[in-house]
C-alpha cells in the first residue's frame, strides 16, 4: 500500500492513527475509564431513554454499537458518545404528537429518527458543510439548552409526585403539575425525594465526604460517579422487599434480556416526510453539542479534531443506533468530562464502556424491573439542573443586546411554544439582527497619529486631518444590506467637508465586496467626479482585489489604489505628511502595552495572590474546603497530595461556576501544579470570581515531594 492510500485511509478511519502506538500503559488508562464513564453511562441511558417517551432498554440499545462507530470514525480522543437530555428532550416533543409514548409506532419512528439523523449527518459530510453549524450562534445554543434543562425538570416532576400530568409547553405542564397536587402518591414521592437528595449531594459532596472518611481520592472519585447505580440497586431492592409496586409505585416492568437484533426501521414516506425537519434540527442541534466539547479536551492535550470528519462519526453513530433499536445520539458534556478526568486516552474507551453496557444487557437486566421511575427522573433532574444557566442572559445582554435578546427569544420560545419552534425562532432572531447590524457598519472618519504612519478615529485620538483628503474606514465587508448605507453616510461626509478634493476608503475591514456592493461603489465614484472629488482606495485585500480585478471598475473609476493610508496622504497631500511626521505623539496612552511572556504573568500572578510555603501549606491543606490539583489528569494520576481533587487548570473556572456547591465565596480553596506557575495563573482568576480564601502552593507538588511529605500514588489494575 502507498503512503498516500495509508494517508487517505487513516482519514477515512481515523482509529489507525492511534492504534499503530497503542500500548498497554494506554490499554490500562483506556480501561479505568471505560469502567467509571460505564458506572455512569447505565443509569443515564436507562432515564434519557425514559425522557424521550422510550422503553428504558432503548437507552441501553444506543449506548452499544453507536460507541463502537464513534471509535472507529471519530478524530475526538475523549468525546464519549451516547443519549444525552437535549437530544431526548428533542425525540420525545417530536414523536409525543404522533403516536402513544412506549408504543410499537413510537419506538418505530424513533428509529426512523435516528436513521434520518444519520442520513442528515453523512449528507453534510460528503457536501463539507460542516459550516452550517455556525449559524446557531452560542446565545442561541445557550437559550436552548437552559430552556431545556428547565422543561425536562418540570416534566420529569410528575415522576417524582407519582401523579399524571403533561403538556406541550412549560405553562401548560406546569399548570397540569399543580393541578394534580392532591393526587402526589407518597410512597413514589418518598423515593423520588429520597434519591433527589443523595444524588445531589454525592454529585456536590461525595468526593470531599469520602476522602475524609480516608478513601483515595481516585477510589472516592469512582464511587461518587457511581452514585446513580447505587441509587438504582439501593430503590430496586426496597421496591421488592416491600413489595411497593403492588402499592402503586410506578416501576420500570419488563426489561428484555439480551442483545438487540440489527433490523432496518420502517421506511414510511409520509412518515420521513413529517419527520425530517425535526432530524435536521437534532442533527445541528447535536453536531454543535459535540463538537463543542471535543474541540475542549482536543485544546487541553493540544490535539485536534476534523469537524466534518465528526460529521461522519456522528452520523455512523446514530445509523448503527437505528439499526441496533436505539435513538438519537450525540457527543455529551457531563460523561465526556468524566471520562477525560478519568485518563482516557483514546476512543477505544468508549468501545470499552460498549462491551460493558453489552454485558450489562445480556445478564443484568431483571435487575431492573423493579425500578422506580422516580429514581430515573431523579437521576435527570441532576443531570440536566447543570445546564441551566439563566446568569448567562445577564452577562450577555450586557455585553451585546442583540445577542441577548436572541437567547431571551430562545429561551421563551422553547417555553411557551416547544422545542422546535423556540429554536426556530431564536436562529431566525439571530440571523435577522445580523443582517440588521451589519447593514450598519462601523464607518469612521480616520486621521494620522503624529509621529507615526498610523491612523485612528478622529473621534477617539488625537490626530492630524488633512482638508483636501477625506480618509473614510469601513469596519465591515460590503455586500448588499449595507451597501447603500455606504452611499448615504460618503454623501453625508462629503457635504460636511467643502474643501475636500480626495476621498480616500480605507478597505483594511474589507473582506467582501459583492456586485451589490460593487454598483454603489460605482455610484459615488460617478457623484464625486460630478463634484469634483476623486475617489480612491487603500489597505486593499489580497483577494478582494482579486475580484475587482474581474471587473471593469478598477479601470473606470478614475483614482488610485494604494498600498498602505500613509502612502494615499504622503501622495495626495505631502504638506500634511510631513507636518504629522515632524511631531510627537501626544497620546501615550493608545500606545499598546508591552508584551509578556508567560514567565512575567506567572511572575505577576504571585504579586497578587497568597502564596504558601510549605509549613504553612501543611496546615491549610489540613483545613481547606477544597484542595484542587490543576495539573492534567495523566500528572494527577502519577501522584498527587492526600485529599486532592483533579481539575485541569482549563476546566477550572467552568466547574466552579457550574457547580452549585461551590457558589459560596467563603470557601477555603488551596490549589497547586508541578512547580506553581498554573496554581498561581489559576488563583488570580478565581479572585477575580470573587473567592475570598484562594492561595497555592510554592514549588507545587515537586517541593511537596521534594520534602518528604505524604502522597498518593494509586496503582492501575494489570492484565493477568
Amino acid at each position: 500500500m502507498s503512503m498516500f492510500d495509508r494517508e487517505r485511509l487513516s482519514r477515512l478511519l481515523p482509529c489507525l492513527s492511534w492504534a499503530r502506538s497503542y500500548d498497554r500503559d494506554t490499554g490500562l488508562k483506556d480501561l479505568l475509564a471505560a469502567v467509571i464513564v460505564t458506572l455512569m453511562l447505565i443509569p443515564q441511558s436507562l432515564a434519557y431513554a425514559m425522557l424521550a417517551g422510550l422503553p428504558p432498554v432503548t437507552g441501553l440499545y444506543a449506548s452499544i454499537l453507536p460507541l463502537i462507530a464513534y471509535a472507529l470514525f471519530g478524530t475526538s480522543r475523549a468525546l464519549a458518545v451516547g443519549p444525552v437530555a437535549v437530544v431526548s428532550l428533542m425525540t420525545g416533543s417530536v414523536l409525543a404528537p404522533l403516536f402513544p409514548a412506549g408504543s410499537t409506532e413510537y419506538v418505530q419512528a424513533a428509529l426512523l429518527l435516528a436513521l434520518l439523523s444519520g442520513c442528515v449527518l453523512m449528507l453534510l459530510s460528503l457536501l463539507r458543510a460542516g459550516f452550517l453549524v455556525n449559524f446557531l450562534s452560542h446565545p442561541v445554543i445557550s437559550g436552548f439548552v437552559s430552556a431545556s434543562g428547565i422543561l425536562i425538570t418540570l416534566g420529569q416532576l410528575k415522576h417524582i409526585l407519582g401523579i399524571e400530568a403533561g403538556g406541550h409547553n412549560a405553562l401548560a405542564v406546569a399548570a397540569s403539575t399543580l393541578a394534580a397536587l392532591p393526587e402526589t402518591h407518597l410512597p413514589t414521592l418518598a423515593i423520588g425525594v429520597g434519591s433527589l437528595l443523595f444524588l445531589y449531594q454525592m454529585r456536590t459532596r461525595g468526593t470531599r465526604w469520602l476522602t475524609r472518611l480516608g478513601l483515595p481520592p481516585g477510589t472516592a472519585g469512582v464511587m461518587t460517579k457511581a452514585a446513580p447505580v447505587v441509587a438504582l440497586l439501593v430503590t430496586a431492592g426496597l421496591v421488592q422487599l416491600l413489595s411497593l409496586a403492588e402499592r402503586g409505585v410506578p416501576v420500570v416492568g419488563e426489561v428484555p434480556q439480551g442483545l438487540p437484533q440489527l433490523q432496518l426501521p420502517p421506511l414510511d414516506p409520509a412518515l420521513i416526510l413529517q419527520l425530517l425537519p425535526a432530524a435536521i434540527l437534532i442533527s445541528l442541534v447535536g453536531f454543535v453539542e459535540s463538537v463543542s466539547v471535543a474541540q475542549t479536551f482536543a485544546a487541553r492535550r493540544r490535539q485536534r479534531i476534523t469537524p466534518n470528519q465528526e460529521l461522519t462519526a456522528l452520523g455512523s453513530a446514530n445509523l448503527v443506533s437505528a439499526l441496533s433499536g436505539g435513538m438519537p445520539v450525540t457527543g455529551g458534556f457531563s460523561r465526556s468530562v468524566v471520562s477525560f478526568e478519568a485518563g482516557a486516552q483514546t476512543p477505544l474507551a468508549g468501545a470499552l464502556s460498549a462491551l460493558g453496557i453489552a454485558v450489562t444487557v445480556m445478564f443484568f437486566t431483571p435487575l431492573f424491573e423493579s425500578l422506580p421511575r422516580a429514581v430515573l427522573a431523579a437521576t435527570i433532574i441532576v443531570a440536566v439542573l447543570t445546564l441551566v444557566d439563566l446568569g448567562a442572559i445577564r452577562r450577555t445582554w450586557r455585553y451585546s443586546r442583540t445577542d441577548g435578546a436572541a437567547m431571551i427569544a430562545t429561551l421563551l420560545g422553547v417555553l411557551a411554544v416547544g422545542v422546535e419552534a423556540g429554536i426556530l425562532l431564536g436562529l431566525s432572531l439571530s440571523l435577522l439582527l445580523f443582517l440588521w447590524r451589519t447593514s450598519r457598519p462601523h464607518i469612521a472618519v480616520v486621521g494620522l497619529l503624529p509621529g507615526s504612519e498610523h491612523f485612528r478615529n478622529v473621534a477617539r485620538h488625537t490626530v492630524v486631518e488633512s482638508p483636501r483628503v477625506l480618509s473614510i474606514r469601513v469596519d465591515e465587508s460590503l455586500y448588499f444590506p449595507n451597501a447603500r448605507y455606504l452611499e448615504d453616510q460618503v454623501a453625508a461626509l462629503v457635504e460636511q467637508r467643502p474643501g475636500v478634493r480626495h476621498l480616500v476608503l480605507m478597505c483594511s475591514g474589507v473582506n467582501l465586496i459583492d456586485a451589490s456592493a460593487l454598483e454603489s461603489l460605482e455610484t459615488i465614484a460617478l457623484r464625486l467626479r460630478t463634484a469634483g472629488i476623486s475617489l480612491h482606495f487603500s489597505e486593499v485585500k489580497g483577494p478582494v482585489m482579486d475580484q475587482l480585478k474581474r471587473s471593469h471598475f478598477l479601470r473606470d473609476f478614475g483614482g488610485r489604489i494604494f498600498l498602505s493610508q500613509y502612502e494615499a496622504l504622503r501622495t495626495l497631500d505631502p504638506t500634511v505628511a510631513a507636518r504629522a511626521a515632524a511631531m510627537h505623539t501626544p497620546d501615550h496612552s493608545q500606545r499598546s502595552p508591552a508584551m509578556k511572556s508567560a514567565l512575567d504573568l506567572v511572575a505577576d500572578a504571585r504579586q497578587q495572590i497568597n502564596e504558601l510555603d510549605l509549613d504553612a501549606a501543611t496546615a491549610a491543606v489540613r483545613d481547606a474546603d477544597l484542595l484542587i490539583d490543576v495539573r492534567e489528569p495523566d500528572e494527577y494520576a502519577g501522584g498527587h497530595l492526600p485529599g486532592a481533587i483533579n481539575i485541569p487548570r482549563g476546566l477550572l473556572e467552568f466547574r466552579l461556576s457550574s457547580d452549585p456547591a461551590l457558589e459560596s465565596r467563603e470557601l477555603k480553596i488551596v490549589l497547586y501544579c508541578k512547580t506553581s506557575g498554573r496554581a498561581a495563573l489559576s488563583a488570580v482568576n478565581l479572585q477575580a470570581m470573587g473567592y475570598l480564601h484562594v492561595s497555592s502552593i510554592a514549588g507545587g507538588y515537586d517541593a511537596w515531594v521534594g520534602a518528604g511529605k505524604p502522597t498518593v500514588e494509586p496503582t492501575l489494575p494489570s492484565f493477568g
